[in-house]
């Protein structure tokens, strides 16, 4: 399976409103950037994660949204979503990314990245975009895009092809995602994909093993 690279955004932490929090400083409004861009284990170059507790860290080193999940948000708020609207750092086209399986590897130029978790939609999301109840709409939608876990470093950018190896247990970003938010009975169901989790997802797992083992004793 191959898509393309159609941009690459980075941000510095600009002020954020949030509605009945105050200013908050983000990383959320990403822009794309020309040429080529290093990666490196937690990120991008140039690239600012302000809340490296919800964004950011190994296991959320990147994050990629597809371009056919942003033409039907567009075509359902009736706006353009240009790269980096959603505060993807990695614009793509040619992958279903709810379908994309967790441990899932990529390699784009000569870097190598592994699907590690879906999105929660959060109020820094609402806020940027000006949106009513768009926290229950991404939910209720579930195109969550990907976050990703850098292998190996190097460099990449916009046209870049994207090549695709995938693991066969199946687990997708689309069932880690309804498991993490609407659907938390399936959490179980993500055991098989564990390692590709980031660490701190990886409690919530093996919280519902240790209940569904109790369960059954």
């Amino acid at each position: 399976m191959t898509g393309r690279l159609l941009a690459v955004c980075v941000s510095g932490p600009r002020p954020i409103r949030l509605p009945r929090v105050g200013d908050s400083t983000s990383g959320i409004d990403k822009r794309p950037v020309p040429g080529r861009v290093a990666v490196h284990p937690l990120g991008l170059d140039g690239d600012v994660q302000v809340n490296q507790k919800f964004h950011g860290g190994e296991g959320q080193a990147l994050y990629a949204y597809a371009q056919e999940d942003a033409d039907w948000w567009a075509a359902e708020l009736d706006r353009a979503l240009p790269a980096g609207r959603f505060g993807e750092n990695l614009r793509t086209s040619g992958l279903d990314l709810t379908g994309a399986v967790l441990g899932e590897r990529w390699r784009i130029g000569d870097v190598l990245v592994e699907v590690t978790a879906p999105r929660t939609p959060c109020a820094k999301l609402r806020a940027h975009w000006g949106v009513p109840r768009l926290i229950k709409r991404f939910t209720e939608h579930g195109a969550s895009g990907a976050y990703l876990r850098v292998l190996e470093t190097g460099d990449l950018g916009a046209g870049d092809p994207v090549e695709v190896e995938r693991p066969g247990h199946g687990i997708t970003v689309g069932l880690a995602f309804r498991a993490f938010t609407t659907e938390r009975h399936r959490l179980h169901e993500l055991a098989a994909a564990r390692g590709a989790l980031p660490e701190r997802n990886r409690p919530k797992v093996d919280a519902a093993l240790a209940e569904r083992s109790g369960a059954s004793a």
